[in-house]
């Protein structure tokens, strides 16, 4: 078997080498552990839907509003380009008169 070039040689070496490994082996169980919970996993994908669902129920709700207002608008354009037309028919027969 051979040996690794890098391999500690020194007591504080080998100490900080076993200390790296303690931490990387420490993340890497708390990595499975949030995988393996299922349950938190769930809540947190129900709360990212739900989030997503209110953004675009606002922004439904928004569109509608607008149209609304546009649709709202139609009628008294309508009535003011009426009242323009008569206004100049009214003005064009005087003026013939």
């Amino acid at each position: 078997m051979s040996v690794p070039e890098s391999t500690p040689q020194t007591a504080p070496e080998i100490q900080r080498e076993i200390e790296q490994t303690r931490e990387h082996l420490g993340q890497t169980v708390e990595e499975l552990a949030a995988k393996a919970d299922v349950k938190t996993r769930t809540q947190a994908r129900v709360a990212d839907v739900k989030t997503r669902a209110r953004v675009k129920a606002a922004e439904a709700s928004e569109r509608v509003k607008r149209s609304q207002a546009i649709r709202r608008d139609w009628p008294l354009a309508l009535v003011a380009a009426g009242i323009l037309a008569m206004g100049a028919a009214l003005a064009w027969r005087r003026r013939t008169t």
